[in-house]
């Protein structure tokens, strides 16, 4: 069953919705989030990872997908994805803890070729 790809597949609709009803605060926020994420001296890969740790700190899974699956495009691994849940643990506890099995499940499933596009 490819339960995180239909997830991700509804967070991308949804995604098409906001940025064509919103405007310019829409247009903007995606201008904000491809710049910042962009390879620098920090690799996009890099960046992914963070933004995965973070995601799964503040317990979003939408934004675990989403990472998740551009993590996966930028090349990450499965040991560079575990040790990133391993560092949201340690900064976020048993939240993290709930969330990063949830971002780990969502990898096996990715990396299995479910949510490739």
């Amino acid at each position: 069953m490819a339960y995180y790809k239909e997830k991700l597949d509804k967070i991308s609709q949804n995604y098409g919705l906001l940025t064509e009803m919103s405007g310019e605060p829409g247009k903007d926020f995606l201008s904000l989030h491809s710049s910042a994420l962009k390879d620098g001296v920090l690799s996009h890969k890099s960046k992914e990872l963070m933004c995965l740790c973070v995601a799964i700190s503040i317990r979003c899974e939408g934004c675990i997908l989403d990472h998740m699956r551009n993590a996966i495009k930028a090349g990450a691994t499965r040991e560079e994805i575990i040790e990133t849940v391993n560092t949201a643990i340690v900064m976020s506890g048993g939240p993290a803890y709930v969330y990063g099995g949830t971002a780990l499940d969502a990898m096996e499933e990715l990396f299995n070729g479910e949510g490739e596009k």
